[in-house]
């Protein structure tokens, strides 16, 4: 079966995003439609270990080339960053319980490998444009403070300032954020999200996730200082 992909450009056209509809997280961004799908597929590889934690990996090898079922425009976002900001037409309906199930296995295993990656690269990140020069410790507080105090609303998740910078409230955090996403699935969240969908949002979630842990990755100095 190919992957399912989707491009999303944006209004003005400045900058496009290819993504899978079926491998959360699995998006990357270019100046153009072709580049983004032809970066997609580069990251192929690169994004197999989350298919591997996922236990999903014999699936993920078995998968042919990109096949894309949408051709979409996206929001002013997407120009500027090169980021999908609106869901496709294909996650716009409820989530099938089993197809949820899936998702939420998915971004569990984004999580372990953004841990594993926070847990062997160097404090000092190499410089470079993008991020702004920022450690290790300032990418892993942006990416967990995003995910808990702002994604995490959309399901009607409110947390402390700051309450999942610690080990503990992480794990909190985490196993609250599933629990309400189950929940709002269920339709036992009485505020509905207006222009995001939980597809989207676990898509998203996912994605912030691993593009935080390639940049570490990508600056990482361990190599060096051997």
């Amino acid at each position: 079966m190919p992957v399912r992909a989707v491009v999303e450009r944006g209004p003005k056209n400045k900058r496009s995003v290819a993504f899978s509809i079926d491998w959360p997280g699995w998006s990357r961004g270019a100046k153009t439609a072709e580049l983004a799908l032809e970066t997609l597929e580069a990251y192929r590889e690169r994004y197999r270990p989350i298919a591997t934690l996922a236990g999903m990996s014999r699936e993920f090898d078995s998968a042919g080339r990109l096949k894309v079922v949408e051709d979409k425009v996206g929001t002013g976002s997407t120009d500027f960053w090169g980021i999908s900001f609106s869901p496709s037409a294909r996650e716009q309906r409820k989530m099938r319980e089993a197809e949820l199930e899936r998702a939420i296995t998915i971004l569990r295993a984004c999580w372990a490998f953004f841990d594993s990656v926070a847990a062997r690269v160097s404090p000092e990140m190499r410089k470079g444009p993008r991020g702004g020069g920022r450690d290790r410790d300032r990418i892993i507080r942006h990416t967990l403070r995003v995910e808990s105090e702002d994604f995490a609303k959309q399901v009607g998740l409110r947390i402390d300032e700051g309450a999942a910078l610690t080990p503990a409230g992480l794990r909190q955090h985490r196993k609250a954020y599933i629990a309400a996403m189950r929940a709002y699935n269920a339709g036992k969240v009485p505020r509905r999200m207006r222009s995001w969908t939980l597809a989207f949002l676990i898509r998203h979630s996912a994605f912030h996730t691993l593009d935080h842990a390639w940049e570490m990755e990508d600056k990482d100095l361990s190599a060096e200082a051997t």
